[in-house]
């Protein structure tokens, strides 16, 4: 078991790609599932010998998920000791009707694999699963997608779903903002030098000024500001202040209107 699956709890999962036809795919499939944190690959009846060299290209760093892979020789063997399998299809009728989205089946997969394996079933690149192949699944899958095109390529379809496990399964935390949150007083203080600095370039005018200020708040509320954040607009007021004096300063020894009179 790799690490990345301890860590992401998502060791209960195994990737079986039924006769699967090309040996790029292969690769690209162990890539996307090193990248959410799955690594039990099986192989069902492949329909051409397996080209290394083609499928470690495009696994890139994913080898150990490519070199653990394991071959049978039907569906039933390769999922005896799964519990819940889930089969994905792109196709319509009677018997694939009760499909959801990955995002649907998520959860009760997720739950399925506190307590015992579960298989996630993806068939051949030119036909997909058959009748036969479902027969053994618990639930369907489909991928939702333009009805001009409803095909999806393999090893996409295959990061979908891996995408949608390791989303729900509450591992895909954002770093956090490294600054808190900037708070009242210090938002107040630079919206206060901001008002001067730029009635010191006379950007706005006095009769105008609590409108305009009204307008630059409502902008800079649309996000959070840290406390780093206000400090930047801080220093960029600042330094406007200084610009605009240096401006005047220019403007009086070149005797400008504001030497007049």
């Amino acid at each position: 078991m790799s690490i990345v699956a301890r860590i992401m709890g998502l060791e209960n999962f195994r990737v079986v790609l039924v006769r699967p036809i090309y040996s790029g795919n292969i690769g690209a499939i162990c890539r996307a599932m090193k990248n959410m944190g799955i690594s039990d690959l099986a192989l069902v009846a492949p329909k051409q010998a397996l080209n290394l060299d083609e499928a470690r290209t495009m696994a890139c760093h994913a080898d150990d998920v490519l070199n653990r892979r394991r071959e049978f020789s039907t569906v039933a063997e390769a999922v005896a000791d799964c519990g819940l399998v889930a089969g994905t299809s792109a196709r319509e009728g009677l018997y694939r009707s009760h499909c959801r989205t990955p995002r649907e089946w998520a959860p009760r997969l997720l739950e399925a694999a506190h307590s015992s394996r579960v298989a996630l079933l993806f068939g051949p690149e030119d036909s997909g699963l058959t009748n036969e192949d479902l027969a053994v699944c618990t639930q369907i899958i489909r991928i939702p997608s333009s009805p001009e095109y409803l095909s999806i390529n393999l090893a996409q379809a295959v990061m979908i779903c891996c995408y949608e496990l390791f989303l729900a399964s509450g591992n895909a935390v954002p770093p956090a903002e490294f600054s808190p949150e900037a708070c009242s007083a210090m938002r107040e203080k630079m919206f206060e030098l901001w008002r001067e600095a730029l009635m010191s370039i006379g950007f706005m005018k006095g009769d105008k000024a609590d409108h305009m200020m009204l307008g630059l708040r409502r902008i800079l509320s649309r996000g959070q500001l840290s406390e780093k954040d206000v400090r930047i607009m801080v220093g960029i007021a600042r330094q406007v202040m200084w610009a605009g004096g240096q401006i005047n300063a220019g403007a009086i020894e070149e005797g400008g209107p504001e030497h007049e009179g």
